[in-house]
């Protein structure tokens, strides 16, 4: 079986750590690929083993269906970033490969982090999810009884791990 590539996408300002933790507890055998629609100065590729991606560069490897992604998260996604998809625009990297996940038919998965969603948003949404795209926005469940933040963020990591189809025992299950 081949090793599977995936991209976790960073945007909006607010809850970025998700997706840095998701990257951190992405098995060892997935190929990963950041992009963070915010400057970083911090050398991803050196701490985490994650190519990190310019979001300005709409001409990376990852912005190409030959290239083979497999999946897509962004997590958190703001409503921007949301909107542009919904819309065609890809006038970034992130929002570039989103698209080519669109087209190639390959899981995307959003984590709308806004609240409460505007008309506007849900019919966002409603256009993404209708074309097969995920959304799945950080909801928290309380049968796993999670009692700290670091459980919180488990709880929410290992149910897009589960979309994502990668085992994990990241939370408590329902009995």
């Amino acid at each position: 079986m081949k090793n599977r590539k995936i991209v976790v996408a960073t945007s909006g300002a607010s809850g970025v750590n998700l997706g840095l933790k998701i990257i951190k507890l992405l098995p060892q055998n997935i190929e990963k690929h950041l992009i963070m629609t915010q400057n970083s100065e911090i050398v991803l590729d050196k701490e985490m083993g994650v190519t990190l991606h310019d979001n300005s560069t709409v001409s990376a490897s990852i912005a190409s269906g030959s290239f083979g992604v497999d999946a897509m998260i962004i997590a958190p996604c703001s409503m921007n970033t949301l909107a542009k998809i919904a819309c065609g625009i890809a006038d970034n990297l992130v929002t570039r490969c989103a698209s080519v996940m669109i087209k190639e038919h390959k899981k995307l998965i959003l984590a709308p982090r806004e609240m409460p969603f505007s008309a506007i948003a849900l019919e966002n949404m409603h256009k993404l999810a209708t074309l097969g795209v995920i959304i799945a926005p950080p909801v928290m469940a309380y049968y796993s009884e999670q009692q700290t933040l670091d459980e919180m963020e488990n709880f929410l990591i290992g149910k897009w791990f589960d979309l994502l189809e990668i085992e994990n025992s990241l939370y408590k299950r329902w009995q």
